[in-house]
């Protein structure tokens, strides 16, 4: 015998309807991007009768447009999004379209939104992003700014050099740093003929000395593969104990096959500094070279 009608009905009944709320999921805020989300896919949002929600652009829209604006309970349009309160009779599993269109007609885009009415629950915030610039302009804007400041690191360096020539001699002088006896400088003798192949190496040193201060200058040669630049310099007396207030200053680094002068200077009476002393320089990648004979005039 085949089950009545009222059976049946009840059999659904009880068995339950489809419950369309289930098939969204409902968060607090939600973010959307555009550049990764598929133009086929439904854009679903939760709303609820008494709950206010609101969409926030990167860009300025064109246009909003909701379905059905009138029954909606408040609606506050803004510069870069819309806020709203869902209709009061809007009921569970309903849904209503909110249309976003950007950009000039000839080239418009058509973006849409289901606002899909749930109980007691609502995305309270609804942040979108549209910049569609692909990743490899990222990349280039990326490169492009670190050669900005790559070239704003060498003139900041080339004005630091260029200061230091103009005060001259006559800060020197002004400064009591050269006096009445001048500059007497030494020159060093230098041994390169059992100098092993592919290293660096000390061609030439002479020190200066002045009334308050003395340099020492030494010539390289870079017979390696790879620069030099100086990192570190110390100026060390018989005893290996490192001089204190001792600068450093190599103008450019030293590439392969190429020779360049680096210039220690230490703060120093012409009673000081007497005997012999040792160089020691470092590069960045903790190359050391020392010359272990300094004397200064």
């Amino acid at each position: 015998m085949l089950p009545t009608l009222p059976f049946l009905l009840s059999l659904v009944v009880l068995q339950g309807a489809p419950d369309l709320e289930s098939a969204v999921a409902c968060e607090d805020s939600q973010r959307i991007d555009l550049t990764l989300t598929p133009s086929t896919k439904a854009r679903e949002i939760c709303v609820s009768p008494g709950m206010m929600t609101g969409f926030l652009f990167d860009t300025i829209p064109g246009s909003l447009e909701l379905q059905e604006e009138v029954r909606f309970v408040e609606v506050l349009h803004g510069q870069r999004g819309i806020s709203f309160v869902p209709p009061k009779d809007m009921m569970p599993g309903e849904r209503l379209r909110l249309t976003v269109r950007f950009g000039a007609a000839a080239s418009q885009e058509v973006i849409t939104f289901f606002l899909v009415a749930h109980r007691g629950q609502a995305t309270r915030q609804v942040e979108v992003y549209r910049d569609r610039r692909p990743q490899e302009s990222y990349q280039q804007e990326t490169l492009e700014e670190r050669a900005k400041n790559q070239q704003l690191r060498n003139e900041n360096q080339q004005l630091l050099v260029q200061l230091e020539r103009a005060q001259g001699l006559r800060s020197l002088i002004a400064n009591a740093i050269v006096g009445l006896s001048g500059v007497q400088t030494l020159e060093m003798p230098v041994d390169t003929t059992n100098i092993p192949p592919g290293v660096v190496f000390f061609d030439y040193i002479i020190s200066y000395r002045a009334d308050k201060t003395a340099v020492v200058e030494m010539w390289l040669t870079n017979s390696s593969s790879a620069p030099w630049k100086t990192t570190r310099a110390v100026l060390l007396t018989a005893n290996d104990e490192e001089v204190p207030g001792t600068q450093f200053l190599q103008m450019n680094t030293i590439a392969p096959t190429t020779r360049q002068a680096v210039h220690l200077e230490v703060n120093a009476t012409r009673s000081k500094l007497q005997g012999e002393f040792k160089v020691m320089l470092w590069d960045e990648t903790s190359r050391v070279i020392t010359f272990p004979r300094v004397r200064f005039p």
